[in-house]
């Protein structure tokens, strides 16, 4: 959801020139979208059908000018890693200082809940980049 909220955020703000791509520290390697997230982002118009789950690798890291995480267990993950990261790894709701939880295996309103925060913080990382 992350993904496709933050391109979608982006395109909206004019700022067309970033890449956005996602990876999991714990994907299960080529699943698609959780049906819920489907279900959720195509009421937003916003089709993730196609996306499959992969892994984030050290190339991606190194190739990385920010790379957001949802979590601060995972930043500080990334940042033991590849210490060369640090700097460049922040939480999606860095701003207003929280996480948010990966509601895979939740019911709706973990997802719901999530969304919500993802949309937030996609709208504040637009104004920064």
């Amino acid at each position: 959801m992350a993904e496709a909220v933050l391109k979608h955020t982006l395109v909206q703000a004019g700022k067309t020139d970033h890449f956005v791509s996602s990876a999991g520290l714990g994907a299960l390697i080529d699943y698609e979208a959780d049906p819920t997230a489907c279900r959720l982002m195509a009421e937003k118009g916003l089709d993730i059908s196609t996306h499959r789950a992969r892994q984030l690798t050290d190339d991606m890291i190194r190739r990385a000018d920010l790379i957001l995480v949802m979590e601060t267990w995972q930043k500080a993950a990334i940042e033991a890693r590849t210490p060369s990261a640090k700097g460049k790894v922040f939480r999606l709701g860095e701003w207003e200082k929280i996480d948010i939880s990966d509601p895979y295996r939740k019911d709706s309103s973990e997802f719901i809940r999530s969304l919500i925060l993802i949309e937030q913080g996609a709208a504040q990382w637009a104004t920064k980049l």
